[in-house]
Formats: C-alpha cells, structure tokens, sequence
C-alpha cells in the first residue's frame, strides 16, 4: 500500500510508520521537521509542512497532485479541531480512498457501574476540551466526507505508552522520567483515590498492528473503531509494575505508597482537571470485538510488565532522557506530606478516642 502520515514521529505514528515500512509498504509522513524522538525508517519519504495549515500542506501536496498520485489510505495523527479535519476533507479527497481520522476513546461517557465500553458508547466528556473537540472531528468527519466521496475510518486510541512515555495519573507527562525518579529517590509514590480503579493502557506497537489492519481495509470504511489492549490493571498494580521495573522491592514499594483523592490533586494541578476527572478518575474497561472483527488475528502481544520494562530501559540507555519536571516533583512532594499528616493525626487524635468511646 502507499501510505501518508500526518504527523509521523508522535508515539503511535512512529511506530505505525515502523511497522508499515518493515511490511514492506510505500510510506510517505508530513511532519514539521523538529522532533528527534523518532528518527524515519529507512526508505520511508519524507515532506516537510505545518499540516496544521491547510494551504502549507496544500502546497507541500501540490507535486503528487499535478502527477495524479494517490494514496490508500491517508492516517491523519495531529488533526484537534473541527476546522482542521473539514478542511482535510477538501485537502483529500482527490488524494485517497481512506482518510484516517485518529481521535480519542477519552470522548466517551463514564458511569457509574461496571460498562465494558464499546464503539457505540455515548461520546460525552463534560469536563475535558481535548476530547469533547475529538468527537466534534468525527462528526465533521462523518458529515462532510460521504459528501466528498471520500472514504473514512476513525481510531479511537486510549491511553498509549511506550519506549518514550512511561504512564501515570498526573505530574508526569511531559517529563515521563518524574514518576521514575521519585521511585528511586525513596519519595512517596501518590496514588489516586483507592487505587482499585481499572485501566486499560496500550502499548504503542499494539495500536500500531491494529491501524495498520484497518488502513486498505474496505470493512473498515464508515466505521469508528477503538484500539486497546485487554490488560485492564487498577491504579495499584499500575504503579505496581512501573515500581518493580525500577528496581524497588515490594516492601519498600508499599512503604512510600500514599493514597491521595483525585479532588485533591486536581485542587493541586487545576490544570490537568480534564484528564483526572473527564478521564482517569473513572474505570475503563474496552470490549476489542469489533477490532478483532475487522482485523483477523490481530491481538496484543505486549503485556504492561514488558512494555514498562522496556520503556524504563530506554530512559537508562540515555541520561540525557532522564528530566524531571522539579514544579511537578514539588507538588507531589506536598500533597504527600498533607495526607500522610493527616493519617497521622486520625492516628494519634481520632483512633483513641474511638478506642475509649468502645471501652464505656
């Protein structure tokens, strides 16, 4: 298949980029040029263009237009606005039969009960911009792209990690080394709520196997399809595995364990409400029928514990990986040291009054 990517050095796109070229597909990606995160695969083409600006990329595209050139599928990765993917409709519709609209399974609704959550699941996200503007691209999508005659898929990724991106609940995306460092200094390990919610995080190289299944794929055009992994780990077990890859022991593990209410960490980081409580407070359980429909024989291959061990290895392999973000570290360090004053003080304060309260 010849293949185009928008945007193909993030962590699914360089790996579906990758995967494509070693099965030996004609790969084409836009990108801007700056990252070095991912360096191309060999033979795979490169053009070089803001693909958030509808007439760069136009002009950038302008070559295979005037030769004719068309692609199977078009896998659009940075497309965050309505605007942007109505006018990626107009952009390429001459260009492929599959434009390839990547979005977010955080558009879903939450509930309160057990919901195994499908393709069908209600997309309302009352608390997070980045998803509710996802959902609003599909809609454009669907809209505008029959109109057109261009086909189309959506992917609804959920939460991805990989060599570059250790997971965690807040204070470590940008920096994923945060969480790693705290581990091994001997800091508290803050974790959400009770810790037993469910979770369901992917690696890279799975969404990757599964949106390479789906680009030529003419079962797969209409149609909006959610790629994760059946691996669902509560919140303990996450930090769990993440802590023994690191090197800690399971008593010293349990030791800097404390439990903090995700209100309070959203009070500490308002700025990441929308992915505490539009998103991680909440279970996330996936049913992959529908994927597994389309894509015979696909399945994920990486369990977490493998794919967090070698994501911390990679972080090793280069000190220069290892950054910290000091204003998230600081928070962490505080919002630990109140509640485990507060344990404290029930300890001391509450518990014996309680005991004597028992004894009359």
């Amino acid at each position: 298949m010849r293949i185009l990517v928008i945007g193909g050095t993030g962590l699914i796109s360089s790996a579906l980029v990758a995967h494509a070229a070693r099965d030996g597909h004609d790969v084409t990606v836009v990108t801007r040029g700056h990252s070095t995160l991912a360096p191309l695969p060999s033979g795979v083409h490169s053009l070089r263009a803001d693909a958030t600006d509808a007439p760069a990329l136009r002009t950038a595209l302008h070559g295979l237009r005037l030769r004719r050139e068309r692609f199977d599928a078009v896998v659009q990765f940075i497309a965050f606005t309505p605007e942007h993917v109505a006018a990626d409709v107009e952009t390429f519709a001459s260009l492929t039969d599959q434009y390839v609209l990547v979005a977010t399974s955080a558009s879903y609704a939450t509930f309160d009960r057990f919901y195994p959550l499908t393709e069908d699941t209600p997309q309302e996200n009352l608390f997070w911009e980045y998803a509710r503007l996802k959902a609003q691209c599909e809609r454009v999508l669907r809209d505008r792209a029959d109109a057109a005659g261009l086909g189309w898929t959506v992917v609804r990724p959920a939460h991805t990690y990989g060599a570059s991106k250790i997971p965690g609940y807040t204070g470590n995306s940008s920096h994923p080394w945060t969480l790693v460092a705290r581990m091994r200094r001997g800091a508290d390990i803050v974790i959400p709520g009770d810790g037993t919610s469910l979770w369901t995080l992917t690696h890279a190289r799975d969404v990757a196997s599964g949106m390479l299944g789906l680009l030529g794929n003419p079962a797969a055009l209409g149609e909006a399809v959610h790629i994760t992994s059946d691996e669902a780990l509560t919140w303990m077990g996450i930090h769990a595995h993440i802590a023994r890859a690191a090197g800690l022991t399971a008593e010293q593990f349990a030791a800097q364990c404390v439990h903090v209410p995700s209100e309070a960490l959203i009070a500490a980081r308002p700025r990441e409400e929308g992915s505490i409580r539009g998103d991680k407070m909440h279970a996330a359980v996936y049913d992959t029928s529908k994927l597994r429909r389309l894509v015979p024989g696909w399945t994920p291959t990486t369990s977490f514990a493998e794919g967090i061990a070698e994501s911390i290895a990679w972080f090793e392999a280069d000190p220069a990986r290892q950054q910290i973000n000091q204003d998230a570290d600081a928070m962490l360090d505080a919002i630990a040291a109140i509640y485990r004053d507060a344990l404290d003080r029930v300890r001391a304060e509450v518990t014996p009054g309680l005991e004597q309260s028992a004894a009359r």
